[in-house]
C-alpha cells in the first residue's frame, strides 16, 4: 500500500514538475493577474539572464520524467531538489499566498528523499 501511494505522489509531483518545466518554454499558462508586485520583479529578473528559465525548465523537465519510475525517482528528487529550494524560498519571502501548494510539494519531495535514504548515504561518506 505504502508503494502505491509512493508511486501515486511522485506521479502527482512529476506532472506539476512537466507541466511548470513545459511553461518556462511555451507560456501556455497565463499570468495570472494581482501579482505582488515583488512576484513581477523576480520574474523579469530572472527573465533577464537568458539562460536561467531554460535551465530551471530543463532541470524541471528532466527531474519530473526521472520521478516516474521507481528505478529513477531517488535521482529525480535529487534533480529537483535545487529548483524545489527557490520556489520554497520564493513563496516564504515574496509570495506566502503560494506557500501551501509549495510545503506540499516539500513534503512528497521529503517523503521520496526518506524512502531512498540509502540510496544518498554512500555520496556523504
Amino acid at each position: 500500500m505504502k508503494q502505491k501511494w509512493m508511486t501515486g505522489l511522485s506521479w502527482f509531483m512529476a506532472l506539476m514538475l512537466l507541466n511548470s518545466g513545459l511553461n518556462k518554454f511555451f507560456q501556455y499558462m497565463p499570468v495570472p493577474d494581482g501579482l505582488p508586485e515583488a512576484v513581477v520583479q523576480d520574474n523579469a529578473a530572472f527573465v533577464e539572464i537568458a539562460w536561467l528559465m531554460p535551465l530551471v525548465g530543463v532541470a524541471e523537465i528532466v527531474g519530473a520524467l526521472l520521478l516516474l519510475s521507481a528505478r529513477t525517482r531517488a535521482l529525480g528528487a535529487l534533480v529537483v531538489f535545487p529548483v524545489m529550494v527557490g520556489v520554497l524560498l520564493m513563496h516564504v519571502f515574496v509570495h506566502p499566498a503560494g506557500l501551501p501548494v509549495a510545503l506540499i510539494a516539500w513534503a512528497i519531495l521529503g517523503w521520496i528523499i526518506y524512502e531512498h535514504r540509502e540510496k544518498y548515504l554512500p555520496m556523504i561518506r
